[in-house]
């Protein structure tokens, strides 16, 4: 493993650094409020310059329960070649397409999508060219991208998929809290 880069409020960097002190090699840096893409930018800047064909992951601090295992199969996707690797699951809902006014518009084929997790595995050359490409949306979260994945497409390079994992879930509103403590309590037991 290499460095670690996390990323926080500007508010927060002591608390962070103290609950990561001897860890090994950790940076923290302040994110930015504007997007998490400006945020993602900040940690690359951070990092430095790496070889072209170092694998770079962008994990989601909302994601504490990925296992291992997909780490490591996109960390070995890369390491194969790929450009761009990103964790999926099969979608089991169906979803729509929604106009401003809030009529249907669409349905995607549920064959045809999937749920993208975290961590993304990229080369380095790639993931810091396509920051680069897509600096001006940072700015503004109504537009910045939702994840680096949107960025590396928009250059046009191709995005490979790995298996995710149903226990990587995001952690982003209550009852996604009370399923994370259900399963974190059972790994625990088990």
């Amino acid at each position: 493993m290499g460095t670690i880069v996390v990323t926080a409020p500007a508010s927060c960097i002591a608390e962070y650094r103290a609950a990561i002190d001897g860890l090994g090699d950790v940076l923290v840096v302040a994110g930015s409020d504007r997007s998490r893409q400006a945020s993602v930018a900040l940690g690359l800047a951070a990092l430095g310059e790496r070889g072209a064909d170092t694998v770079v992951l962008v994990h989601d601090a909302a994601r504490p329960l990925t296992p291992p295992q997909v780490t490591a199969r996109v960390i070995d996707a890369v390491r194969a070649g790929a450009g761009a690797v990103i964790p999926v699951l099969p979608v089991s809902d169906t979803l729509k397409t929604v106009d401003a006014s809030g009529l249907v518009t669409g349905t995607p084929r549920r064959a045809d999508l999937a749920a993208v997790q975290t961590p993304q595995g990229f080369r380095w050359d790639v993931l810091t060219r396509a920051h680069e490409a897509g600096a001006s949306l940072g700015a503004d979260e109504a537009v910045a991208a939702t994840d680096d994945a949107g960025l590396v497409e928009a250059i046009g390079v191709a995005v490979h998929t790995v298996a995710g994992d149903e226990r990587s879930l995001k952690v982003t509103r209550p009852l996604d809290l009370a399923l994370a403590r259900l399963l974190a309590d059972q790994e625990q037991a088990d």
